[in-house]
């Protein structure tokens, strides 16, 4: 969502359309491939390609990115049994096995990460951070764009930012949120 968000608003995305929109995500994945094997590589220099460009980054691959260049990350959060749901939706239709019980183990081994992650994160000279709430964002489009714009000091078409917020992607709610 934030991807679509910030092309919307006018920034240019780093992304090679390699892996295509489908059932689990039917907007697209806006994803360089590249970047899945950022711990493999020894020249990470190719990142210096995106400076003024968004590129996305799953949180276990940060701490491969280069201490030596400055990074404006937009980090979104999600409610992590909303994740999983997703998830196991995910491996169901691709006929993988998922296993329900293994569900609360993953919790915590994604919440343990991510503790890790943020704390990391923090102490790093050369990240700028701002949280993002997945849900808040479907509530208030306008006001996280407005944020994200003022977080990146650019002009951005906020109103285009909101306007691809699209609430029917909202598809994996927790039990708390049917509720």
């Amino acid at each position: 969502m934030i991807m679509k968000m910030l092309k919307a608003g006018g920034i240019t995305l780093l992304t090679d359309n390699i892996r295509k929109a489908d059932q689990d995500n039917p907007q697209g994945y806006y994803e360089l491939e590249k970047i899945k094997n950022l711990h493999r590589e020894e020249d990470k220099s190719w990142i210096g390609d995106a400076k003024g460009k968004a590129l996305k980054v799953i949180s276990e691959l940060l701490k491969e990115l280069p201490s030596n260049s400055f990074f404006k990350l937009i980090f979104m959060d999600r409610d992590l049994e909303e994740v999983i749901i997703s998830q196991n939706k995910m491996l169901i239709r691709r006929g993988e096995p998922s296993d329900p019980a293994d569900n609360r183990k993953m919790m915590l081994l994604f919440e343990k990460h991510l503790r890790k992650v943020k704390n990391w994160i923090r102490q790093q000279s050369n990240f700028e951070v701002i949280f993002v709430d997945y849900k808040e964002v479907l509530e208030d489009p306008i006001g996280h764009a407005e944020r994200i714009k003022d977080f990146l000091q650019r002009e951005l078409d906020v109103k285009r930012m909101a306007g691809v917020v699209d609430k029917r992607l909202y598809r994996s709610r927790s039990r708390r949120e049917i509720q």
